[in-house]
């Protein structure tokens, strides 16, 4: 059971952070509101959440060796993650104007990326700073990706 809920805690908090940070970031480059970053927060802790869960419940199903008991486990456990970890974002949202959060937000979540990345790469017995360099690298391309796509939409549709 514990490996199962391991693997969903995993998921839904990396997508948690990844995920939230991505909407945060284009939203603001495309719309400078802070109430439609806080809906985009918002729905992705719920849709996203309920979504990701669905998608560890198929995956963990589709592996032969779990039990019905250890995929509710990685499904609660995902949508959990995610659900939490995602609203943590509205904190600085709600709090400081929308650049201040965005550098607050992105310093959290490249935190908790870092520690969670840490503690993986100390249960697999491999050098966390090339376990944490690579998860934060993915997280900043998603950052500067939706960044860029986020001024183009607010260039062509402004």
């Amino acid at each position: 059971m514990k490996l199962a809920i391991r693997k969903g805690f995993s998921f839904g908090l990396t997508s948690g952070v990844i995920t939230t940070l991505g909407i945060m970031v284009g939203l603001n480059a495309s719309t400078h509101s802070k109430m439609v970053i806080i809906g985009g927060i918002i729905s992705i802790a719920i849709a996203d959440a309920f979504s990701d869960a669905l998608g560890i419940h198929v995956s963990v199903e589709s592996e032969a060796k779990y039990s019905r008991k250890q995929i509710w486990g990685a499904t609660f456990s995902t949508f959990l993650a995610k659900f939490f970890f995602a609203l943590t974002f509205v904190i600085p949202v709600l709090l400081f104007d929308n650049f201040t959060a965005i550098i607050i937000s992105t310093i959290w979540g490249f935190l908790l990326l870092a520690i969670y990345s840490f503690h993986l790469a100390k249960r697999q017995k491999t050098k966390p700073y090339k376990v944490i360099t690579e998860h934060l690298l993915i997280a900043l391309l998603v950052i500067i990706i939706t960044q860029l796509v986020g001024q183009w939409i607010d260039k062509i549709f402004n």
